[in-house]
């Protein structure tokens, strides 16, 4: 289990009806209040929204819950996510294009 102060990286792809209802926003405005740094986009390749997050393991945590319900035109079907070592290499948190 991690240490609450450890720093963490959050890799997750979420699948279902993700673009064009707003998730991108949502996303970032959570990462923001949650202190995290990062990016999330669209894959225009197959629907989905890829986020990569990077913070305290417990903001993390709570970022991939509400990941999973989205906001309220989403319609979140699965969040694919994989941890990692935190790189240190973002500043802030963006909407990708």
């Amino acid at each position: 289990m991690s240490l609450p102060s450890q720093r963490r990286r959050l890799c997750a792809r979420v699948i279902g009806r993700v673009q064009g209802v707003g998730y991108r926003e949502f996303v970032r405005g959570v990462a923001m209040g949650l202190g995290l740094v990062g990016y999330v986009r669209n894959d225009l390749t197959d629907g989905s929204v890829e986020v990569l997050a990077e913070g305290q393991a417990d903001a993390l945590r709570s970022l991939l819950r509400r990941l999973e319900s989205g906001p309220l035109l989403s319609r979140v079907e699965y969040v694919d996510s994989m941890w990692e070592s935190c790189s240190g290499a973002f500043a802030e948190f963006q909407i990708r294009r």
